[in-house]
């Protein structure tokens, strides 16, 4: 990626109106605190928030006496609706400013936080889960480019590194704050500190976030078509549905097999039409320009293969801790937590190590650690002491922080600044693909063994651990790509 040598201006001094590869070179230290204190908090909210209503669900099917088949809706609103607005949300973001997107969309998921909260009826919820998603997919599309015009060139990957530590943090940390909430309140209250902090983030973000430069639009212009967004949010939904389907369908349901594999096979072709025509738009909403440089697409199949390894062990070790090893809810959300406690240590230390060693070195690193952690919990013992369990969780914690800040780096520094929102956004598209594969993964694995006596659990441990094998092959195959 080139980058200018002449002095860079100050943000307010940028014509917005004039791409260009050469980024203001971050905010004064007192404003970037400020700034970077706003990414953080809405980063945290929003994908705590995705993961807070899983353990609720059977409670929220009680509370409105309805089967489990429809109060899964309530998740999978809130995921489709961001998985398929992220890059045309990023898209908009490139012609009316990352900063405007960013507030619209905190806005948005705390309003709606508010409607779920007070939601009288199921379907109510699932609608207000889905403005929710919306919100969201306008929060994850660009917050890493709005951390490039926050820090200095220089301290990028530190920036970075505060983001990967939040999101891999929230990511598994959010059944344990879950379980906390809903022992002392009602499932309502999981939705309840939203609406605060994300009003505060919105009145934040109005007086730190930076003005971003906006594309120079041709007369008559857009970012993109009505077919192009149609395309992409059918793509996304129908492959999510179609997978989910399949994974939970058990070997008897004929029917369910059959749907899931109908709408995974209208996903994938009309993804193929997608992808064909965006391959022919200079500015493409799927960024397939991007996927045409290399050590971008590597980093990307790191963060999906990283992300899957991930999903698939923190889902399955509830269940091994549990149901097999009999431990109580709160000893085993004690023991999880050693795993987010770790990411949150090592991830500062991983931005310090960016820039020093190559970012390629760092991830491949980083995912044998987290493999090895995964394969070690794949070999407990039968009766394994909590510290036999703290510590690898450790370990795993410790090589996702120093393999994540590293990839997130090379994605952002080898997309163009002109294209900042669409390579923001296809971070949090690699993370929820990652995540969505490694969950039909699992409920594949618990059709198959059905009775938790920890072999189902176990082999998803040691799938993890092929995956995040995979992630770190990728990603040492980036040492010796240039960043463009």
């Amino acid at each position: 990626m080139r980058e200018s040598a002449e002095k860079p201006q100050p943000i307010a001094a940028t014509d917005p109106t004039i791409p260009t590869d050469a980024a203001p070179d971050g905010l004064p230290d007192g404003r970037r605190a400020g700034a970077m204190l706003v990414i953080l908090l809405g980063l945290a909210v929003v994908v705590l928030d995705s993961s807070l209503l899983n353990l609720a669900l059977p409670a929220i099917a009680r509370s409105f006496a309805a089967p489990a088949s429809h109060t899964i809706w309530v998740v999978n609103a809130y995921q489709i609706a961001t998985l398929v607005m992220l890059l045309p949300l990023a898209a908009v973001g490139e012609r009316i400013g990352y900063r405007n997107v960013y507030l619209a969309g905190m806005a948005l998921f705390a309003l709606a936080a508010l409607g779920a909260f007070f939601a009288p009826s199921l379907e109510t919820l699932i609608a207000a889960r889905a403005l929710q998603g919306l919100g969201a997919a306008g929060v994850l599309s660009v917050n890493a480019a709005l951390v490039r015009f926050i820090y200095p060139r220089a301290h990028l990957g530190r920036g970075l590194a505060l983001n990967s530590a939040v999101v891999a943090g929230a990511s598994v940390a959010g059944p344990t704050l879950a379980a906390a909430i809903l022992s002392v309140g009602s499932w309502p209250w999981l939705l309840a500190p939203n609406v605060p902090l994300g009003l505060l983030t919105v009145w934040l973000g109005r007086k730190t976030l930076p003005e971003t430069p906006r594309l120079a639009a041709e007369p008559g212009a857009r970012a993109f078509s009505a077919l192009d967004l149609v395309l992409n949010m059918a793509m996304f939904a129908l492959v999510f549905l179609g997978a989910d389907a399949l994974g939970v369908a058990r070997k008897d349901q004929a029917g369910s097999m059959l749907s899931g594999a109908l709408m995974l096979g209208a996903g994938l072709l009309i993804g193929a039409w997608h992808l064909a025509r965006q391959s022919r738009k200079p500015r493409p909403l799927f960024p397939v320009d991007l996927l045409r440089i290399p050590v971008f697409a590597l980093s990307m199949a790191s963060s999906v293969n990283a992300f899957c390894a991930q999903t698939l062990a923190f889902l399955a070790l509830p269940f091994l801790l549990l149901e097999t090893f009999g431990r109580s809810a709160i000893e085993a959300g004690l023991l999880l937590t050693a795993w987010p406690a770790a990411i949150v240590t090592i991830a500062p230390l991983s931005g310090r190590l960016i820039g020093r060693y190559p970012d390629g070195l760092l991830g491949g690193l980083g995912m044998a650690v987290f493999a090895a952690g995964l394969w070690l919990l794949a070999l407990m013992p039968a009766h394994p002491s909590d510290l036999d369990v703290i510590w690898r969780m450790a370990l795993c914690g410790a090589g996702f922080a120093l393999f994540q800040s590293p990839n997130n780096h090379t994605i952002v520094r080898s997309t163009p600044v002109q294209r900042s929102g669409a390579g923001s956004a296809m971070l949090g598209t690699a993370r929820l693909t990652g995540q969505t594969l490694g969950a039909v993964i699992l409920a594949t694995l618990f059709a198959v063994w059905p009775c938790h006596d920890g072999t189902a659990e176990m082999v998803a441990l040691a799938g993890a651990g092929l995956f995040a094998a995979v992630a770190g092959v990728c990603s040492s195959l980036r040492v010796r790509q240039p960043l463009h």
